[in-house]
């Protein structure tokens, strides 16, 4: 008799593993398919394209510099040291740090006068023109110094 006794707890403990087993088996699939799948990593932007100074490249070739009509223009453009540049995302706006004869560098907005006769009329990522007018022509380019 004794052994018939213990038959049963063998069967209960039985039954309940295998309910407790289902039970985990329905919560983990039912939190598994109502969860929120995770979102789409943000796009990365592709780094910008290096160009290329086919001067610097001429000269590390042992090519000989020919005088160019750059060279006119020097005496006006050695005047001016670009600093930085806050370029804005509308062609229009931003401000750069120029440095006018050696003087520390102040900042211009796109449309204020830098010198005499000269306008900062618009910004690049990495320099500044100047001209005659808001809308002439450019005159000079500011470029920011390579790092190294």
């Amino acid at each position: 008799m004794q052994t018939r006794s213990h038959q049963p707890w063998g069967v209960r403990l039985g039954t309940l593993a295998i309910w407790a087993l289902a039970a985990a088996s329905v919560a983990y699939w039912g939190l598994r398919l109502t969860a929120r799948p995770p979102g789409m990593p943000a796009p990365t932007a592709a780094p910008a394209p290096v160009a290329a100074d086919m001067q610097a490249m001429a000269r590390l070739l042992g090519a000989v510099t020919a005088q160019t009509p750059q060279a006119a223009a020097a005496p006006v453009s050695s005047r001016f040291a670009l600093v930085g540049v806050l370029a804005g995302q509308q062609g229009g706006s931003g401000a750069a740090l120029i440095a006018v004869d050696g003087k520390p560098a102040k900042p211009y907005r796109v449309g204020a006068t830098v010198d005499a006769g000269l306008v900062l009329q618009s910004l690049g990522p990495r320099q500044a023109r100047l001209g005659a007018g808001q809308e002439g022509v450019t005159t000079v380019t500011l470029e920011m110094p390579v790092r190294k």
